[in-house]
């Protein structure tokens, strides 16, 4: 009895691609690197074709360079338009850390528990395979590489169904709660990217209630996702990772909160990675934001390491919030 390949998680996927990018110096071409590496070549071994593997490399490139790594794509030698044998890497220079780069004790024992999370050997069966693969063809790897395998996710729970409809090109139907609104309403989509923005992940697809593309906050999906039959061109979702993130960064741009945080607290160094200062005074910051509930149940949660000044809607969430805390405390005790 035949059995199917087992299904290979999309981030398991990225990573392995990652890994067989940075493993060689020459590059991998793109038949070599879905035919060997682990997440394309179960879904090869499945009898997906070649135009749907295709699709879904692109959307990992551009998904991995959304996230900053550097893919370097290289033409032929004799004429560098020519992309049909294009191979793909990494360089090692641009994806390393700074050679002057220095950690202090208390970093590096931060660094120390956080590589707890991961394990040296941690690298799939799948992903050893396909480096074995490809040494086989002659293509040297330079180095022994680090398995990457996370024990911890901070993903909502829609985010592996939205990347699966995604690679499948089908619609999708969730229950979500808009800024503002008292009662979820019901939208099925044309799910094109999933992006990383201020920390939070979005959706960025196409409302087919509303006949436009539309921007969602996973943590605002209270409902399980549910796949559909109806499939769609995966075409319509060129370069949508890029637009979604711009979209997002002129949002937050419109958007500022001014606040006053304490120095040398968790407050102040969270949020002044993303803020401006206000003027000379060093406890002011002017942080942009997406969501205001959002941005209001993080401010809530640095109790009083953070005083909102505007805009006045903002601090009102954030006193409801911290009210609605100490009620529960005292009922509790």
């Amino acid at each position: 009895m035949s059995t199917s390949p087992p299904r290979v998680a999309p981030e398991e996927r990225l990573v392995n691609l990652v890994v067989a990018l940075m493993a060689t110096e020459q590059g991998l071409t793109k038949d070599t690197i879905l035919g060997s590496v682990s997440g394309y070549r179960e879904q090869a071994e499945d009898g997906a074709s070649k135009e749907a593997l295709e699709k879904m490399f692109e959307r990992d490139k551009e998904n991995l360079r959304g996230l900053g790594v550097p893919i370097e794509t290289i033409g032929d030698y004799a004429d560098p338009d020519d992309l049909r044998e294009a191979r793909y890497r990494i360089p090692p220079t641009e994806y390393a850390l700074p050679a002057d780069i220095e950690f202090t004790p208390a970093e590096l024992a931060v660094l120390t528990l956080a590589g707890g999370v991961w394990e040296e050997r941690s690298l799939s069966a799948g992903a050893r395979s396909g480096l074995r693969k490809i040494r086989s063809l002659g293509i040297d790897v330079d180095e022994p590489i680090i398995g990457f395998a996370p024990r911890i996710t901070l993903r909502e729970a829609s985010f592996v169904p939205l990347q699966r409809a995604i690679e499948q090109a089908r619609e999708v139907a969730f229950d979500y709660l808009r800024p503002g609104s008292a009662h979820p309403r019901r939208r099925q989509v044309r799910p094109y990217a999933l992006v990383e923005f201020e920390g939070r992940w979005h959706l960025f697809a196409f409302d087919t209630s509303v006949d436009a593309e539309r921007t969602f906050l996973l943590s605002r999906i209270c409902s399980d996702v549910a796949i559909t039959r109806r499939s769609f061109d995966g075409g319509g979702g060129a370069g949508a990772g890029e637009r979604a993130l711009a979209g997002l960064r002129d949002l937050a741009a419109r958007q500022r909160a001014v606040v006053e945080v304490m120095a040398g607290t968790e407050a102040a160094v969270r949020l002044g990675r993303r803020a401006d200062p206000v003027g000379t005074d060093t406890r002011g910051l002017r942080v942009p934001f997406v969501d205001l509930q959002v941005l209001a149940d993080e401010l809530a949660s640095y109790g009083p390491e953070v005083r909102v000044i505007e805009p006045l809607p903002l601090r009102d969430a954030v006193v409801e919030r911290l009210r609605g805390a100490r009620e529960h405390s005292g009922a509790a005790t």
